[in-house]
């Protein structure tokens, strides 16, 4: 991502090495803002800092995913969605190279499904 890219539908952005991604409103629309701040949960991108951002700005209309790897780094973002009403889905631990992340989402109950790598691209599709 770089910033200010518009978030639309069928497209990814990641956020860059050494910079948070934070979601920002414009009206009705939504952009990529790309932040040099210090890192969160020892990170730097921070997925506690996007999925925070799209709690506050998306709601409910957010769909929030997080997938295997070290640590605990967006378990408490993810519960924060989940709180503004966004759907959100955590990877089970048998499709998981590290069983990290999801695990400590779904320690927090942050996660409303848990399920395998293999079903969650249709379930991006299906939202």
């Amino acid at each position: 991502a770089s910033e200010g890219d518009e978030l639309k539908q069928g497209v990814v952005l990641i956020a860059p090495g050494g910079h948070h991604m934070v979601l920002v409103a414009k009206g009705n629309r939504i952009f990529a803002s790309i932040k040099e701040a210090p890192p969160v949960n020892r990170h730097r991108p921070s997925v506690d800092v996007l999925f925070r951002s799209a709690a506050k700005i998306i709601g409910s209309k957010a769909l929030g995913i997080i997938l295997t790897g070290m640590g605990d780094d967006g378990a408490r973002g993810l519960k924060e969605m989940q709180n503004a009403g966004a759907k959100t889905i955590a990877q089970n631990k048998d499709s998981c190279v590290v069983y990290g992340m999801p695990a400590e989402a779904v320690k927090l109950n942050a996660a409303d499904e848990i399920l395998d790598l293999a079903v969650i691209p249709q379930k991006i599709i299906n939202y």
